[in-house]
């Protein structure tokens, strides 16, 4: 019972911490000490529910098991008759194709025969009619139109590449007159077949290899031609379909004797005595060794059409050759497959090959839907399916074996189909396995079902205890156990009477105050203040996001140090970050662990800024952390109300503070207390005294002192702990500028090594990338050659006119219309490719190396301005994306009412939607001060330099164009252009974005500046309407050269000391060309007043611009409220900064001057 209560106490207790903020949880979280865990109150379960759980988990075994066991029993017996179906279906999918394909192939036998039976008849009938009108027979007739009528038998049958042939019957007392018929027939029949075949060999050369009469190779003249004996019956071969001479016969085969070709005698004679068309296996082509298998059908030609006439005579014979594989073709559907047939004739092969030396009467193919395969001359099925053959006749001819003469074979022919291994494996399915895992999961389900209940009640226990330890973890590792414990009791307490209720509007009642407040002193604590000196200045040049990025990265860094370190983390307040030793758990050497941590984080906060000024930019590299540290006593608890968290007050903390206000950049500043803590510590070693006091508010003047630097082993990713290890360093100055001011203490393996004009490349080179991927992902994917472009790449420029004239006031942008799929395609990631990526750093790395060495004109300077484009490039209002912002007012249409992606191109006039826009701007950003000499446009002209006599006016403007593009269009940057341009529009378009945002950089020039203030009038003046068909893209080329414009003296616009950074810069470059003989007036006279007038004249009406045009959102404001506030600032500090910027120059030059 006791328990129970204070589980419940502690449940109550916690309602308290719901208040929190989520800042307070991730605080309680990093900052646990080191001795947390052996202060972490746990939660032991007792014996008797141990041994009841135990039991309970026995019982569930054997329960499983029995579960296991059916299921393998079921599911086997599912899986066996899953497969037994499979096999089934199988075995009648097969069925049916064998079917199909043997009644397709008898079907197609029985239309050859018909086919040939009429042929024959149709010669018949006509010889009949012409020998009666000539007064001729047999064997004394050429069929005429031959090659027409066995063209017609060979489409009707469907046999590509067929042979038909004529064979006449000629007794040897007929030879002669025979051969002297076939010497005038032939012929013609030659001329006619080439005329309807259209041969390419004419009819004198067919009959010149012609062996004018009936002749046989003889084999007792080493098979040379000759007649055969004069007492023998001949049958020659009269005509034949196609007409051509075979590339293995030395002359044509018109008139060779059939008799001495045994196996088309064989058939010959076999139709002859049985009077029936007959069949035979055969070689297509067996001299070559392409020789595929097929097969001969014969039909007798009887001296009378009519069939009933019972002594009609055979007076010639017809036949046709085909091949099986043509044959077998189209006997299946599409999506049929994998049939093995294996086609066996009863009597041997006709033919004999010299590359089939033993021609066979067995070939087997593979039909796969209306293809066909031919395997072998074998029977190559799988004899694993011999028990699924599927046989029939496929020619049987009727034919009584007591017709023929002895010893001949009975001409018929059996086709066996079997199924394939393909055929077989398409019906093994992972069926089998998912029905039986089916049956094994539901079977197991429904065996659970009656735990269901235990196992919900179980897991509700297992969630309110796991709440109560996690919060109770959280509150012991954020608060300190005495604190910790008085508010369980506080919260029991108010559970009893009622109390602690929250009113209706979710604050607290004045009851919850009742009782002493949770409070301890802790009397040794070292405080620990750091914070980022010029984050201020920093942030104002950047975005938001930029800003968390920074804070995010070098704040978690911190708290893995303070975890290592057992430092308790109190909170982050802006940009310091507050941390404290020796609470809530005592530390006895809390001011050195102080120490540890304070050197720790200075060294990780430059290497996370290095790192991040790559994806930052400029100026990040250049944070540093100013740390103060203190040692006294604390007063430290709950301040209990809205939010409440665990809270340091008392002098220490102020004291801490000031530590940390009056340090310097990277460096940790140590008050005497904490001093003295490390004297006795033996570490007087790790401090050096501050050469003057300095003054504290409150506390008067004190004695600090600095905390040296030590020296890590120079190895890649480690950072020592070891504070022990110390080298002494230089103390004779202690204000100078030391190591630690000017470089790390620890030699990290980071981007430290690089230069910074080496880092500002790098994070030029992403943020061009960035935009390079969008104008890729904007194509679609449609990709040009850009080697077609070269005659276009070398005009550009070379025309005879200066940059400032290639100047146009109005640049169309490209849109992207509602719907089309290209818009959201520009924001995936795409891949410029390495070779782009590669050439792109190399370019940036020439560009900075061009930059004259000049404190303003600088590629430092041109990589400011280009941060300042990216800023305002994506602070361009986008409608609709909850930024709050309003829409313009001359947009009187409702948000809800219009198409929204239509709403934020009007209001963006196409900038936001046109990548190559965007590029070119921050593109001209980079390369707009290439090679400038540090001197006005004004002077260049007064000395009559080269570029001067060239360009008249905008001279280092229209230099720097010139150089820059020169170098992009040279042959090493050719995929960087591809990125960039692949029609001849987008590189016109780009060369002009270029032009006006350079140009656009020359406001010294009144002309210039007098055109573009009307050209602005003409566009966002309501007196003037601009014309409807051009506003959007007039609007969009005057936006972007104020943009340049505004990003060009940034500074102006961005935090007092960015402003006074690059205000000094200017002037030193102005002072030094007056110095150096290249300016008529002293500017330090001037300067004052001139950058008054400077803020008065351009850079807040630029700003006001910037506002009217409702592009920027709050960039305009933010960028307005600076620059009003720095005329102020400079108003009231001018003129001492103007002489103290004199005396500086004449220190850093006085050596020069001697």
């Amino acid at each position: 019972m006791g328990d129970d209560q204070s589980l419940a106490s502690k449940k109550t207790a916690f309602t308290l911490f719901s208040k929190s903020s989520s800042n307070t949880s991730r605080d309680a979280t990093d900052s646990a000490s080191k001795d947390r865990n052996n202060q972490r109150e746990t939660y032991q379960p007792p014996d008797e529910a141990s041994r009841e759980e135990a039991n309970i988990l026995r019982a569930k075994f054997f329960v499983a098991l029995i579960i296991l066991l059916a299921a393998s029993v079921v599911g086997a017996l599912t899986y066996l008759l899953v497969k037994d179906q499979e096999k089934t279906n199988f075995e009648n999918q097969f069925a049916g194709y064998a079917s199909e394909i043997l009644t397709l192939s008898r079907q197609k036998a029985d239309e050859f025969f018909s086919a040939l039976d009429a042929f024959s008849k149709n010669i018949a009938s006509q010889a009949v009619s012409e020998n009666a009108l000539r007064n001729t027979s047999w064997p004394f007739y050429a069929v005429p139109d031959w090659s027409i009528k066995a063209k017609g038998l060979a489409q009707l049958t469907g046999v590509s590449d067929p042979v038909v042939f004529l064979y006449s019957i000629v007794q040897a007392e007929e030879r002669d007159k025979f051969n002297e018929f076939a010497s005038q027939a032939i012929p013609k029949w030659y001329q006619e077949s080439v005329e309807i075949e259209n041969s390419e060999r004419n009819a004198a050369q067919f009959w010149h290899s012609t062996i004018p009469f009936i002749h046989f190779s003889d084999p007792e003249n080493n098979l040379q031609p000759g007649p055969p004996p004069t007492n023998s019956e001949s049958i020659p071969l009269l005509q034949y379909y196609p007409l051509r001479l075979p590339p293995t016969f030395p002359s044509m085969p018109t008139l060779y004797d059939t008799v001495y070709a045994t196996g088309s005698a064989t058939l010959v004679n076999v139709s002859r005595s049985i009077r029936k068309p007959v069949m035979g296996f055969t070689l297509v082509d067996p001299n070559t060794d392409t020789a595929t298998p097929g097969s001969l059908i014969v039909q007798p030609i009887y001296d009378t059409p009519n069939s009933d006439a019972k002594d009609r005579k055979v007076v010639a014979v017809t036949g046709i050759r085909l091949r099986w594989l043509d044959y077998f073709k189209s006997v299946l559907t599409e999506g049929e497959f994998g049939v093995i047939v294996v086609l066996q004739s009863e009597c041997p092969n006709l033919c004999t090959s010299r590359f089939h030396s033993a021609a066979s009467s067995v070939v087997t193919y593979r039909i796969d839907g209306q293809n066909a395969e031919y395997l072998g001359d074998s029977d190559l099925h799988n004899p694993k399916y011999d028990g699924m053959e599927i046989t029939d006749v496929f020619v049987d001819l009727g034919i009584n074996e007591s017709e023929l003469p002895e010893g001949t074979c009975v001409p018929t022919m059996s086709l066996h189909v079997y199924p394939s291994e393909d055929l077989a494996q398409s019906f093994h399915t992972s069926n089998a396995m998912q029905y039986t895992g089916v049956v094994a999961a539901s079977f197991i389900f429904t065996s659970l079902v009656f735990l269901i209940y235990d196992y919900f009640v179980r897991k509700r226990q297992a969630k309110v205890m796991e709440r109560i330890m996690r919060q109770d973890k959280m509150v012991a590792s954020v608060f300190p156990t005495a604190i910790r414990d008085r508010l369980y009791q506080s919260h029991e307490k108010q559970q009893k009477g009622s109390r602690g209720r929250r009113s209706e509007h979710g604050h607290f009642n004045d009851d919850d105050f009742e009782g002493a407040p949770m409070a301890d002193l802790f009397p040794s604590v070292t405080v620990v203040f750091a914070d980022i000196a010029g984050f201020t200045a920093w942030s104002s040049a950047r975005e938001p996001q930029q800003v968390f990025v920074l804070l995010e990265n070098i704040y978690g860094a911190f708290d893995k140090i303070a975890y290592r370190h057992g430092v308790f983390k109190v909170e982050t307040v802006g940009d310091c970050y507050v941390s404290a030793v020796g609470l809530p758990e005592h530390v006895d050497k809390h001011a050195v662990v102080a120490c540890k941590f304070a050197r720790e984080c200075k060294m990780k906060m430059q290497e996370v800024t290095l790192k991040l000024e790559v994806s930052l930019g400029p100026d990040t590299g250049d944070l540093h952390l100013r740390t103060g540290i203190h040692s006294g006593q604390v007063t430290a608890g709950v301040l209990r109300g809205e939010r409440s968290r665990f809270q340091l007050f008392g002098d220490t903390v102020n004291t801490a503070a000031r530590m940390e206000q009056t340090g310097e950049r990277h460096r940790v500043q140590l008050s005497q207390a904490s001093a003295d803590l490390l004297k006795e510590a033996g570490l007087s070693k790790w401090i050096m005294p501050r050469r003057s006091k300095i003054f504290v508010k409150g506390k008067g003047h004190m004695q600090t002192y600095w905390l040296r630097k030590t020296k890590a082993p120079k190895i890649k990713g480690y950072m020592t702990n070891d504070m022990n290890t110390v080298a002494e360093t230089d103390d004779t100055d202690e204000e100078s500028d030391s190591a630690e001011e000017t470089g790390l203490a620890f030699d990290f393996d980071t981007d430290q090594g690089m230069t910074k004009i080496e880092r500002l490349v790098e994070w030029n080179v992403e943020v061009l990338s960035s935009l390079l991927q969008q104008i890729i992902a904007s194509r679609g994917g449609v990709v040009h050659d850009i080697k077609t472009l070269s005659s276009a790449e070398k005009s550009i420029g070379r025309d005879g006119r200066t940059v400032l004239n290639e100047f146009t006031p109005i640049i169309p942008l490209k849109r992207f219309e509602a719907g089309d799929p290209h818009a959201d395609d520009r924001l995936r990631a795409i891949d410029m490719g390495d070779e782009a990526k590669s050439q792109l750093r190399n370019y940036l790395s020439e560009i900075a190396g061009m930059y004259q060495d000049n404190p303003f004109h600088s590629f430092e300077h041109a990589s400011h301005v280009t941060a300042s484009v990216k800023k305002l490039l994506t602070r361009i209002v986008k409608v609709g994306e909850g930024n709050g912002l309003p829409i313009n007012s001359e947009c009187k249409a409702d948000i809800n009412d219009v198409n929204l992606h239509e709403l934020q191109i009007g209001h963006c006039f196409g900038i936001t939607t046109d990548p190559l826009a965007q590029f070119a701007v921050v593109f001209s950003a980079v390369i707009h001060d290439v090679d400038h000499p540090g001197v006005p446009n004004a002077q260049l002209v007064k000395e009559k330099t080269r570029n001067a006599k060239i360009y008249k006016k905008s001279v280092a403007e229209q230099n720097s164009v010139e150089l820059a593009w020169d170098m992009l269009m040279s042959d090493e940057y050719s995929a960087l252009r591809a990125c960039i341009y692949q029609t001849e529009s987008e590189l016109r378009r780009f060369r002009q974005l270029v032009v006006n945002t350079v140009m656009a950089t020359d406001i010294v020039d009144k002309e210039l500046q007098a055109l573009r203030k009307n050209r602005w009038e003409t566009a966002f003046s309501n007196a003037s309407p601009p014309s409807v068909e051009n506003d959007d893209d007039r609007k969009a080329t005057i936006v972007i050269e104020h943009l340049i414009q505004a990003s060009d003296v940034s500074h102006t616009m961005q935090h007092w000391r960015v402003y006074k950074e690059w205000n000094e810069r200017f002037f030193m470059e102005c002072y030094g060309a007056y110095k150096a003989g290249r300016a008529d007036s002293d500017p330090s006279l001037s300067w004052y007043k001139g950058e008054i007038g400077f803020f008065d004249f351009y850079v807040i009406p630029l700003a006001k611009k910037l506002d009217r045009c409702g592009v920027f959102g709050v960039s305009s404001d933010e960028y307005l409220d600076y620059a009003e506030a720095n005329r102020d600032e400079w108003v009231r500090e001018g003129k001492a900064l103007v002489q103290e910027y004199v005396g500086k120059y004449n220190t850093e030059h006085s050596g020069n001057m001697l």
